[in-house]
C-alpha cells in the first residue's frame, strides 16, 4: 500500500487532518475534490510534503488505503441548506475503487441522516460492497479551530459514531493514533447530530453578544468591560465577543426539511448575525457624521478582511457586505490586510494600501475588522483620524469600540 491514509477534500477540514496524520507518522496521500482553499501556510505545507504527505492526481491510488476519509466541504446551497455536491462527488470517486476491509469516515458538516441516508447508498452502488459487513463506516465531526496553535489534534478529543459496533471501533482505532482521547457516539445519527449542536452553540452564542454590543451601545455600557467582568465567573458562562458578522465555513444549520420543526434559536441567531455588517455600516455613517463628514466621498480604511485573525481565508467573511453597503453609500474603500495581496469587491479590484498607518492618517474612517496579529493598535490608534474598532482590541478610550 502507497500509504495508510486517504484525505478526501483538502480544504478547511482535509488540510488540517492531513498535517496531523504525517505529523503522527502515518503515511498519507491528498486527493482534492475541488478548488479548495485551506488554512495552512506555505512553510507548513512543505513541511507536510517534507514529511511524506503527497497529493494524489489518479483516484486509483484510493483504493489502496486502509483508511479514507471525506473532508469535502458543505457549503450553504442556494436555498439556504447544505449543498452535499463535494461529499457526492468524493463518494463516487472513492467508490469506484473501494476495496474490502476499507474504513470510510465522513467529516465533513453534515446534518444527521447524511452518513447512512445519502453516503452509504453512494458507496454501496458504486463498489458492490456492503458498509458494516465489507467495508467500515463512520462519521466523527471535524473539530478544527484555524490558526490556533494552542489547541492541538493529539489533545482534541475525538467523537466517532459508526454504523455498526465494529464500524465504531475501526475508526476509533485510526483516531487513537492521532489523539489522546476518542469519545465512542452510540451511532452515526449522534455523532453527526455532535457537529450541529457544536457549530449552533458557536452561532447562538455569538448573536446573543451581538445583541448585546447594539444594545450596550444604545444604552452607553462599556460592553467591553461587561465581559472582562463576567468571564471571572468561574461557572455557567463561557466569554464571547461581538464583531462585525460571523464568517468561516461552519455554517448554522437548523435542520430545516429533516424533522418536524426548525431550531428556532438558530433561525434567530442566522438573523441577528446577518445583520451585523449593516450595524457596523450604520455605525460608521453616524460617525462620520458626528465629526462633521458624509459617508459620501469619505475615505475610508477597511484593516483586516479575512474571516478570522491571521489566516488568509476569505470565507464567507463580513468584509465583504461592509464594503459593499459602504460603496453604496457613496464611500471610497480601501483596505489593508498582510494576508490579502489582492480582493475584489462586486467584481472591482479595492484599493490595498502599502503602507498602513500612511493610509490610516490619510482615510477620514479606518475601521478594524480583524486583529491580525502584526497590527500595532496602539499606534494606530495614534495615527487614525477617526477609529472603529468593532474587535474590542484597541486600548481603552483609543478608538470607538463596536
Amino acid at each position: 500500500m502507497p500509504a495508510d491514509l486517504a484525505v478526501i477534500g483538502l480544504g478547511p477540514y482535509g488540510l488540517p487532518l492531513a498535517q496531523a496524520a504525517v505529523a503522527a507518522g502515518i503515511p498519507t496521500i491528498g486527493y482534492a475534490t475541488g478548488p479548495e482553499a485551506g488554512s495552512l501556510s506555505p512553510a507548513e505545507l512543505r513541511r507536510m510534503h517534507a514529511a511524506g504527505f503527497r497529493p494524489a492526481t489518479d483516484p486509483v491510488q484510493l483504493g489502496r488505503v486502509r483508511t479514507a476519509v471525506i473532508c469535502a466541504p458543505t457549503p450553504r446551497g442556494a436555498d439556504g441548506g447544505v449543498d452535499l455536491g463535494q461529499v457526492e462527488a468524493a463518494a463516487r470517486t472513492l467508490a469506484e475503487r473501494l476495496r474490502p476491509h476499507t474504513t470510510v469516515i465522513l467529516e465533513s458538516p453534515v446534518l444527521p441522516g447524511t452518513t447512512e441516508k445519502f453516503l452509504r447508498p453512494l458507496l454501496e452502488k458504486g463498489s458492490g460492497l456492503r458498509a458494516g459487513r465489507d467495508f467500515h463506516l463512520a462519521y466523527s465531526p471535524s473539530r478544527v479551530d484555524p490558526g490556533n496553535r494552542d489547541r492541538t489534534p493529539a489533545g482534541t478529543p475525538k467523537v466517532i459514531g459508526g454504523l455498526t459496533p465494529a464500524c465504531t471501533e475501526s475508526a476509533a482505532a485510526f483516531y487513537g493514533r492521532l489523539t489522546d482521547k476518542v469519545v465512542r457516539a452510540r451511532g452515526l445519527r449522534e455523532a453527526e447530530a455532535v457537529q450541529v449542536l457544536e457549530t449552533n452553540y458557536r452561532h447562538v452564542n455569538i448573536a446573543l453578544v451581538n445583541e448585546m454590543a447594539v444594545l450596550c451601545n444604545e444604552l452607553g455600557v462599556d460592553l467591553w468591560d461587561v465581559i472582562r467582568c463576567a468571564e471571572t465567573k468561574p461557572f455557567g458562562f463561557q466569554a464571547f465577543r461581538p464583531g462585525p458578522g460571523v464568517g468561516g465555513h461552519g455554517v448554522p444549520q437548523d435542520l430545516t426539511g429533516q424533522a418536524s420543526r426548525t431550531l428556532r434559536m438558530v433561525e434567530l441567531a442566522q438573523q441577528v448575525n446577518n445583520r451585523m455588517p449593516r450595524y457596523v455600516v450604520q455605525r460608521a455613517a453616524t460617525l462620520l457624521n458626528e465629526h462633521g463628514k458624509s459617508a459620501r466621498g469619505a475615505r475610508v480604511l477597511l484593516l483586516g478582511v479575512t474571516y478570522k485573525h491571521d489566516l488568509a481565508d476569505l470565507q464567507a467573511t463580513p468584509a465583504q457586505e461592509i464594503a459593499v453597503r459602504l460603496m453604496e453609500l457613496g464611500a471610497s474603500v480601501s483596505y489593508h490586510d498582510p494576508y490579502v495581496p489582492s480582493w475584489s469587491v462586486l467584481d472591482r479590484p479595492v484599493p490595498r494600501a502599502d503602507s498602513l498607518y500612511e493610509a490610516a492618517a490619510d482615510a477620514d474612517l479606518t475601521i478594524l475588522l480583524q486583529q491580525h496579529r502584526t497590527y500595532d493598535l496602539q499606534g494606530l490608534s495614534v495615527k487614525a483620524q477617526l477609529l472603529l474598532d468593532t474587535r474590542g482590541a484597541t486600548p481603552t478610550g483609543a478608538a470607538h469600540r463596536l
